[in-house]
């Protein structure tokens, strides 16, 4: 199949699985979501229903935007479609926004892709240190990020119960 084939298809499934994610996020009520997180497993980890009611309100001023961008990124290009879902975003703009992003991606993709040919063996092997470098980075980054947390909303409120009692 030649790069414009692969690309259209590339997009159809992007798109697709972006509207099931999307669905997801419509699934449970505003009210559902701030009474999940206002639960005690959710506030230890320093979570609270209004964060849920900031988070839409600042998805709908300005996250909107965000589907767009956020096509371009890995992980993050399937998940932005559950506070898209969950806030309602108007389904003819997540849709333009979606099929536009995507197509983006997967059009750099499958053009790099043919681009290399028959020497993507090559190209990966060549490529292998950068991946393992990004692991590397990916995880130190994942660990600070949950030394922070436990750091900033754990251990306060842990402090605060203990003083409590």
């Amino acid at each position: 199949m030649q790069p414009p084939g692969v690309i259209i298809a590339a997009t159809i499934g992007s798109v697709a699985g972006a509207f099931i994610l999307y669905g997801v996020g419509r699934l449970p009520s505003r009210e559902r979501l701030m009474a999940f997180f206002d639960t005690k497993p959710m506030r230890l980890l320093g979570f609270k229903g209004d964060d849920i009611s900031s988070a839409i309100v600042w998805f709908g001023r300005t996250g909107q935007v965000t589907v767009l961008i956020c096509r371009c990124i890995p992980v993050v290009r399937s998940l932005i479609s559950i506070p898209a879902g969950t806030t309602k975003m108007n389904v003819a703009t997540f849709a333009l926004y979606t099929f536009a992003g995507s197509t983006v991606w997967n059009s750099v993709l499958c053009t790099l892709g043919y681009g290399a040919g028959s020497a993507w063996q090559s190209v990966t092997a060549d490529a292998e240190w950068i991946s393992n470098i990004m692991k590397c980075v990916i995880i130190a980054t994942v660990l600070v990020a949950a030394v922070l947390w436990i750091v900033k909303r754990i251990v306060p409120k842990l402090r605060e119960r203990k003083s409590q009692a």
